[in-house]
């Protein structure tokens, strides 16, 4: 009896956040149509946005996954001084205002000698793909870094000491030992980053307003034309991003059990 009351009390509670989390899109879906959400997917301007959101989130990924993970495999398997500041320091950009990223990100790489090495190596940050792909990463990185961490630390160094004596080299060990072992938290970080990367505002629009990424459009419509334009985009963006983001988890948690 105690345990049905428990079970109940838990449902109840777990139906809240999720009705909270779930009514909201379906509304959207419902609201805007099929036929409509068919008819805005094939305006340019709007296929355009969604696949330039999701090439540059895919990108930025690539990239902190060769830069991110053996910062995180440091972190994970050594000591040295200032390591706690550092774990702090990553985790920073998860906690500030989004615009406030974008003005740091826009005084660091749009001024000054970062920018003049930006134009030395012909490449722009104001309104260009190389800033949108900086803002994203900025605000989003800290989940692959965190979750290849937590990875690395669930691996048993016995593995790695029982490899070193048998002669495997450090990369050896990490590419064939380490890195298969964590590859499910790993992952998870990267899917949570690209997540995170394809909604990204605040900073993005501080950053490169132009081109448009899909929130930035979405943004725009609503400014000018009101809610009538800007839902279908939004439900457009949205339900690509939950195809692939289903897909991905399925895939993941399928190769987990082979």
């Amino acid at each position: 009896m105690r345990d049905r009351w428990f079970l109940s009390v838990f449902i109840l509670l777990g139906s809240v956040i999720a009705l909270f989390l779930t009514i909201p899109l379906l509304k959207l879906f419902v609201s805007v149509g099929l036929s409509e959400m068919g008819k805005v997917i094939v305006q340019k301007e709007v296929y355009e946005s969604i696949f330039l959101t999701l090439k540059v989130a895919f990108i930025a990924v690539v990239f902190v996954c060769f830069t991110g993970i053996p910062l995180a495999y440091l972190i994970a398997r050594y000591d040295f001084f200032g390591k706690s500041f550092l774990e702090s320091l990553l985790d920073i950009p998860v906690m500030v205002p989004h615009t406030a990223a974008g003005i740091a990100l826009l005084i660091a790489f749009g001024n000054g000698y970062m920018a003049n090495i930006f134009d030395f190596l012909h490449i722009g940050f104001i309104d260009s793909t190389t800033g949108i792909m900086g803002a994203m990463m900025f605000l989003s990185a800290p989940f692959l870094i965190n979750g290849a961490k937590e990875g690395f630390k669930k691996v048993d160094v016995k593995y790695e000491h029982v490899a070193r004596t048998l002669g495997a080299s450090r990369l050896q060990l990490f590419f064939r030992i380490v890195l298969p072992m964590a590859k499910s938290d790993i992952s998870n970080g990267a899917l949570m980053m690209w997540s995170r990367a394809l909604g990204e505002f605040g900073a993005v629009v501080i950053v490169a307003y132009h081109p448009m990424v899909a929130p930035v459009l979405i943004y725009d419509r609503f400014n000018s034309y009101g809610l009538k334009f800007s839902a279908p985009v939004a439900a457009d963006m949205i339900f690509i991003s939950i195809v692939i983001f289903v897909l991905v988890r399925f895939l993941n948690n399928r190769a987990k059990k082979i």
